[in-house]
C-alpha cells in the first residue's frame, strides 16, 4: 500500500535524495542513522508507558523517514549494490526485531501479542526473500508490508503515550497481527502461482 504511495512520490522523494547526498553522507550511514533511530525507539518502548511510549512512537517513525532516505541517497548517488541492498535488508530484520523486544520487556502490549506480531512480521519477510530467490518478484504485494506495520505501531504508540491509555497498543498489534497474517497468504497465493510444479 505504502509502497504504491511511494512511487507516486517519486520526484519529491528524488528530491529529498539529493538534498540528503549534498551532506555528503554515504546510503550506508543514512541505513546506519536509521538503525540508530530504531533503536532508540526499543529503548524507549523498553521504558513502558506514558511519555516514553510518545517518545519511542516518535523516534519510530523517524527511522522509517531515514529507511527512505538511504535508498534515494543512493540512487541521487549512484552507488546502489548488492552488498548495500543487503545490508540495509537485514537491518531492516534487526530494527524490527529490536522495536518488538523493546515493546516485550516494556510491557506496552500483550505479550502473546508481541510474541505473535513479530512471528507473523518476519514470514512476511521470509516469504518475500524466499521467492525472489526462486524469481518471482513479490514487491508490493500485500497490506500489510513493513512500513504499513511500523507505520500502525509508531502511530498508536504516540497516541497512546500523548493520551496515557497505554491500551491502545493491543489493538495496534492486533491489527498489525492481522494485516501481516493476510500479506502472508497474499504472497503465498501469489509466490505459488509464479512458481512451476
Amino acid at each position: 500500500m505504502l509502497d504504491s504511495l511511494r512511487k507516486s512520490l517519486s520526484p519529491a522523494l528524488g528530491r529529498l535524495g539529493r538534498a540528503a547526498a549534498a551532506t555528503g553522507l554515504s546510503p550506508s550511514a543514512w541505513t546506519a542513522a536509521g538503525l540508530g533511530a530504531a533503536a532508540a525507539s526499543a529503548a524507549l518502548f523498553g521504558l513502558g508507558a506514558g511519555v516514553p511510549l510518545a517518545l519511542a512512537g516518535a523516534a519510530l517513525l523517524a527511522s522509517g523517514f531515514l529507511d527512505i532516505v538511504d535508498g534515494q541517497v543512493a540512487r541521487a548517488t549512484n552507488r546502489q549494490s548488492d552488498r548495500g541492498a543487503f545490508l540495509d535488508s537485514v537491518s531492516d530484520r534487526v530494527a524490527e526485531s529490536a522495536v518488538f523486544a523493546g515493546m516485550a520487556i516494556g510491557g506496552v502490549a500483550a505479550p502473546q501479542l508481541v510474541v505473535l506480531a513479530v512471528a507473523l512480521s518476519l514470514t512476511v519477510s521470509y516469504a518475500r526473500s524466499r521467492a525472489e530467490s526462486l524469481g518471482v518478484s513479490l514487491a508490493g504485494v500485500g497490506v500489510g508490508e513493513r512500513a504499513e506495520r511500523l507505520a500502525i505501531i509508531a502511530v498508536a504508540a504516540i497516541v497512546a503515550g500523548a493520551a496515557r491509555a497505554p491500551h491502545i497498543m493491543d489493538y495496534a498489534l492486533a491489527l498489525v497481527c492481522v494485516l501481516a497474517g493476510a500479506t502472508i497468504a497474499q504472497r503465498v497465493i501469489r509466490a505459488s502461482r509464479g512458481l512451476a510444479g
